[in-house]
């Protein structure tokens, strides 16, 4: 099945709405938090059908994330926290739902395109972050 493609490319962060509080929740401390707020995050997304390749290029670190949809797969997220879970693609939004291996809590991750630019919206314990992206 063809799937839309208009996640595919090189995305910049331009703001982030809730950030500090978001990973004052995950657990990360003041000094982690301040520096993260200048992380200066790019996602590119390779996409080839239900196979994806999410390459994350920060201040702190370079990770390629290879996953196909429905499919479980375990990752280490930016603060070193390991979790397992899976992506979809539905109704034009890539939905991550994942779980914490060292509390066994859920992170949803959602990735949609409006008006050609791309939000990334986090939710963890009743907290979410909005990450706003422009096509770089």
């Amino acid at each position: 099945m063809q799937r839309d493609m208009a996640f595919s490319g090189s995305w910049k962060v331009e703001k982030s709405e809730n950030y500090g509080p978001f990973l004052e929740k995950m657990g990360m401390n003041m000094v982690k938090r301040a520096a993260a707020a200048h992380d200066n995050l790019t996602l590119t997304i390779t996409q080839d059908g239900d196979n994806f390749i999410v390459k994350e290029s920060s201040t702190f670190r370079t990770k390629e994330i290879p996953f196909s949809l429905g499919k479980m797969f375990q990752s280490t997220i930016a603060d070193g926290t390991e979790v397992e879970g899976c992506w979809e693609l539905q109704e034009g939004k890539l939905t991550g739902r994942f779980t914490r291996k060292d509390n066994k809590k859920d992170i949803v991750t959602v990735r949609e395109i409006q008006g050609g630019n791309m939000t990334q919206t986090m939710t963890y314990e009743g907290v979410t972050v909005k990450r706003h992206f422009k096509k770089a």
